[in-house]
Parts: C-alpha cells; structure tokens; sequence
C-alpha cells in the first residue's frame, strides 16, 4: 500500500504566492520553489516515518505546469523535489511521479493506495481511497 501526496494546493501552498499564475506564463519556476507549507511538515515527516516503518509505501504525484515547455518541466520538476528535500528531508519517499499536467493520477494507483489531493475530480478518478487536504494530519494517525 502507497500513501500519494499531492503537493501544489495540498502540502505546498503554491497558488498562495503573489502572482503565481504570472510567473507560470513567464515559465518562471519561483513559485514552486517559494511556496510555504500549508501544513506542520515536521508532524507530516513523524507521521510518515512511522508509516513506512510499519510497512507502508510514501509517494508524491504532481502535476507540471499547464502548457509547460520541455525545457521548464525539467526546471519544475527539479524545483520540487528541492522543495521536498528542503522541507521533509527526513522522509524517503518511495516513489516521486511528477508528471504532465491533466494526467490521471489513478494510473499510478492500486486498490489500495491512499491519495491526498487539493483537486475533486482526482479524488473521485482514484482508484483506492482518497482524502481531501483538510484533516492530512489527523487522517494520517488514524492509519
């Protein structure tokens, strides 16, 4: 069983970041590297610890940019696994799926994954059970 995260509006708050939609036309990754934790990171990584020592798999799946060159979905997806090393360095992820924008996140998902997701329709697409982001931490410590 793998626990998937989101991360731009779900542990990241990336659409917090004054002019987030500006720098994405630009192709200026600043906002993906910039943005603030939505939740106590330092209680995610405890949590996540514990669940992987007990057996559970962590993962991330997030989105590029819309409309995304090549060039800048390399950048994007640097960027955020930066993000991730700066502020959960203590979690090995299992698994890392940055992906195109649009693209199905259920294609990476068992029966039995667990997917927290800021996006509806993600949530109703998954296969396995899904969350939305505003009991991450409390959920978490009922698994």
């Amino acid at each position: 069983m793998t626990i998937y995260f989101d991360m731009d509006g779900t542990i990241a708050d990336f659409y917090g970041v004054d002019g987030w939609l500006d720098y994405l036309i630009a192709g200026d990754a600043t906002p993906y590297r910039v943005a603030k934790p939505l939740i106590n990171l330092n209680s995610l990584a405890r949590i996540l610890n514990r669940l992987q020592n007990e057996g559970y798999k962590i993962g991330i799946i997030s989105w590029l940019s819309k409309n995304g060159t090549p060039d800048y979905n390399k950048e994007v997806t640097v960027t955020k696994e930066k993000w991730l090393k700066k502020h959960l360095r203590s979690v090995n992820w299992d698994v890392i799926h940055i992906v195109e924008y649009g693209t199905p996140k259920y294609i990476f998902a068992t029966e039995n994954d667990i997917l927290f997701d800021d996006e509806l329709k993600n949530r109703q697409d998954w296969i396995g059970t899904a969350f939305d982001v505003d009991r991450i931490i409390e959920t978490l410590k009922g698994i």
